[in-house]
């Protein structure tokens, strides 16, 4: 029986998540936004209550919870949403990192092709970002700073805390990729001072085609942020398009789940990755971590297995262990970890790198050996 290790692409739905998204679809499934009949009433309230509880775990208040269709999505309206208040302000100076998703670069890159002027923060080879860099390449001119919370590559948590604390007193927009962070580290996450955040269900055991940009109210306005799309005045003006009412729903539920259930979840990760790393090696093979352990989430490693093309390996393997060599988005053309690149690492130790990502379920031995059988044929 194969394994699934590839959570930082997307989880499984739970459950209690799938059994909401039915009963949605079965009972409530007229138009959120019909006003004259019980059925989008009905519909509404549906998702009055899923952003009620997503407000509530990230302690914002719900008139700041918007729906997308995933963190890719929110990011671009946060990035490209600003283009209008740019020109105005003349504010056109953006820094962020050289290590983000590529829903944050490429949105990026579209404005720096438009007169924008921007700052690309490297990370050291730990993975991380100095929160000094990013707050020294701050000007007078700077509109918005976009770090994310977690690498999806490598797990490594970037110092947003540091860096929002002193964006806090500026004027300069603050905007947070939370896709691998949210439903994870709650606490942190509620402790962190941000204009904007963007997430998506799917990285939490919710269904994908859904997700939030949370735009925080800073004396009692929202950040000037205007759609990119038209057709409809969904979700404030933000968003057009029906609201997917099932979809919104499960996210809902798996934001309850995860209130629940996140310090339980924490340290099944953690036991997972000990396991993990114990397998690996009692194995004998040769491999080096990349990034610094110490500021990793516990729910992902990325391994390089010394002499082992990643490619091979994985396809080596694929028939019982899903991994990933790098975020989804960039695996139909396969190049190397532009994330890797960046902290310094040479062509062949990325090329041999894997990303191993996991849940809160127990990773049988027998199954994960496999891999490391496969990684031993290989070296």
């Amino acid at each position: 029986m194969a394994i699934y290790l590839d959570y930082n692409a997307s989880t499984p739905v739970h459950t209690e998540v799938l059994e909401t998204m039915i009963d949605v679809y079965r009972k409530k499934f007229g138009n959120a936004d019909s006003r004259t009949h019980v059925f989008g009433d009905s519909a509404r309230q549906a998702v009055e209550k899923a952003r009620s509880s997503i407000a509530e775990l990230l302690n914002v208040k719900s008139t700041e919870v918007f729906f997308t269709s995933g963190a890719t999505e929110s990011d671009n309206i946060a990035i490209l949403g600003l283009k209008e208040y740019a020109d105005k302000t003349g504010k056109k100076h953006i820094v962020t990192t050289s290590i983000e998703h590529k829903a944050v670069l490429q949105p990026v890159k579209k404005l720096e092709s438009q007169g924008f002027d921007v700052t690309y923060i490297n990370p050291d080879s730990s993975g991380s970002v100095s929160s000094e860099d990013v707050i020294n390449a701050v000007r007078k001119d700077t509109l918005l700073v976009s770090v994310m919370h977690v690498n999806n590559e490598t797990g490594i948590i970037q110092p947003v805390k540091e860096i929002g604390d002193y964006l806090s007193d500026t004027d300069v927009l603050f905007h947070i990729d939370a896709a691998q962070s949210f439903g994870k580290m709650i606490s942190e996450i509620r402790g962190l001072k941000y204009d904007m955040l963007s997430a998506s269900a799917h990285k939490m055991y919710g269904p994908q085609g859904v997700g939030v940009l949370v735009l925080r109210k800073k004396h009692y306005r929202l950040p000037p942020v205007t759609q990119i799309m038209y057709g409809g005045n969904q979700e404030h003006g933000l968003r057009p398009g029906t609201l997917p009412t099932a979809l919104i729903s499960g996210f809902g539920k798996a934001a309850e789940l995860a209130h629940l259930n996140c310090a339980n979840y924490w340290e099944k990760y953690k036991t997972n990755k000990n396991k993990i790393l114990e397998i690996i090696n009692r194995s004998g093979v040769s491999y080096t971590i990349n990034g610094d352990q110490n500021v990793c989430i516990p729910s992902t490693l990325n391994i390089s297995f010394t002499g082992v093309n990643s490619e091979a390996l994985m396809l080596a393997a694929r028939n019982y262990c899903g991994v990933s060599n790098g975020s989804a988005c960039n695996s139909s053309n396969y190049a190397p970890s532009y994330v890797l690149t960046a902290m310094g690492y040479d062509l062949e130790r990325i090329q041999s790198s894997v990303r191993i990502s996991w849940g809160c379920d127990t990773i049988p031995d027998s199954e994960f050996l496999h891999l490391i059988s496969s990684v031993k044929s290989l070296q």
